[in-house]
């Protein structure tokens, strides 16, 4: 059988699958899941175009760790085609431990289990049943690797994941603040003494590259309707997961049924292979199969939560720079559980008050290093002469405030 197909993506044009095992790693049916994760989850419901999958994703940034091995090679440096298929194979799985609607995941039905340690686990899984083939990806996935710009490709300040899904979700909302020049900065790529640098002559791509993440942050990712639908999600799965330990029956997806009914501790997902083999088969469709039918449940709070999101009636959303007022805030919930004839715990659900952070570059987590003329290197912040470069790298914290419409 041919293994070296070439794909069709919007975004890039044709993807061609370098390797037999690549080809082997994107059949499989942990892999082939992503088709059915969105992207960017609740996004869809402001911009109506993002419904691209992390599928997409992921063959998009094996994509453009080819064209950045391709750069560095012409540069001089050299990496070996085994280097070159486990940073591809690295790169292809770097988000295959995504569930549905990942973040809302990650704060109820797998509570605190990071999306990035259930990629290493299936991983691992993956290269026992590939007989070892993996291992060289592994380590450089997890940074063991002394040729650490390879690290720096998959996850860095410059990684091409980054780079992927900023172009990619960009094209697919329509939100052209997002658009970098990808191909400008992956020329620009350079290595010194192992770690990975841009080229002098690159550095308004990468002020460009900052600021786009930064506006497609608030613009895109922390937008307040994405926000409403996200939270709206967490505080169905939490109510629901409320009901199965209640010991009400819920109609379920088996996987989704596995999660509702246990409390899943990070120590007991690692420890064997059980909530694994269920975490896999859980995608969007799940989720959103279960939400059509407790639109209909006889817990009110559940059915309302279930409408709100079906129907697109979402919380409003107060984003502000100080924490919201204390009193108004008591009063709101007060009001809602009047109305809705609610205890102060059931309307919890419907007003609470929650943190978001945005921020753009951590310099103090890999560098993004120019590389002079003269070959020494400098921090982009110091590079840099917008003034407001230094600004992004600082963590940037609002408050939210959600409550229905109905108030």
């Amino acid at each position: 059988m041919n293994k070296k197909k070439i794909i069709n993506d919007p975004v890039y044009g044709f993807i061609s699958i370098p390797s037999a095992i690549t080809f082997d790693l994107i059949s499989h049916p942990y892999f082939q899941r992503l088709r059915y994760i969105k992207q960017l989850g609740m996004t869809h419901l402001v911009y109506p175009g993002a419904l691209h999958t992390r599928f997409h994703h992921a063959l998009g940034a094996m994509h453009l760790m080819k064209l950045a091995v391709e750069v560095l090679r012409g540069k001089g440096h050299e990496i070996t085609a085994a280097e070159e298929e486990a940073a591809t194979i690295a790169i292809l799985l770097h988000d295959i431990g995504h569930g549905p609607f990942s973040h809302a995941l990650e704060h109820s039905l797998v509570n605190g289990i990071k999306h990035e340690d259930i990629s290493m686990f299936i991983m691992e899984q993956l290269n026992t049943e590939f007989g070892g083939k993996l291992t060289f990806a592994i380590e450089i996935f997890k940074g063991n690797y002394h040729k650490r710009f390879l690290t720096q490709l998959i996850s860095g300040q410059m990684d091409l994941d980054r780079m992927d899904y900023l172009n990619r979700d960009s094209f697919f909302t329509g939100v052209s603040e997002g658009v970098i020049s990808f191909d400008r900065i992956i020329k620009m790529f350079n290595v010194l003494n192992n770690d990975l640098v841009i080229e002098e002559k690159g550095i308004y791509s990468i002020e460009k590259f900052l600021i786009a993440r930064r506006l497609m942050y608030w613009q895109v990712y922390l937008h307040k309707t994405v926000i409403a639908g996200e939270q709206v999600l967490v505080n169905i799965l939490k109510r629901a997961k409320a009901l199965s330990a209640a010991g009400e029956a819920l109609f379920a997806a088996p996987a989704l049924d596995h999660f509702l009914k246990r409390e899943v501790t990070e120590e007991d997902f690692f420890s064997g292979k059980a909530h694994l083999a269920e975490f896999v088969k859980l995608d969007d469709q799940d989720i959103f199969t279960a939400l059509k039918v407790w639109r209909d449940h006889p817990d009110r709070i559940l059915s309302r939560l279930c409408k709100m999101l079906t129907d697109r009636d979402l919380y409003k959303v107060e984003i502000s720079n100080h924490e919201p007022d204390r009193a108004r805030f008591i009063m709101l919930r007060e009001n809602i559980a009047e109305l809705l004839k609610l205890t102060d715990e059931e309307a919890s659900f419907f007003v609470f008050c929650d943190i978001i952070r945005n921020r753009a570059y951590n310099a103090g987590n890999g560098n993004i290093n120019i590389l002079l003329k003269n070959n020494s290197i400098i921090d982009i912040a110091k590079a840099s002469d917008l003034s407001n470069l230094e600004s992004l790298d600082r963590t940037v914290q609002k408050y939210i405030l959600c409550y229905p419409r109905i108030i």
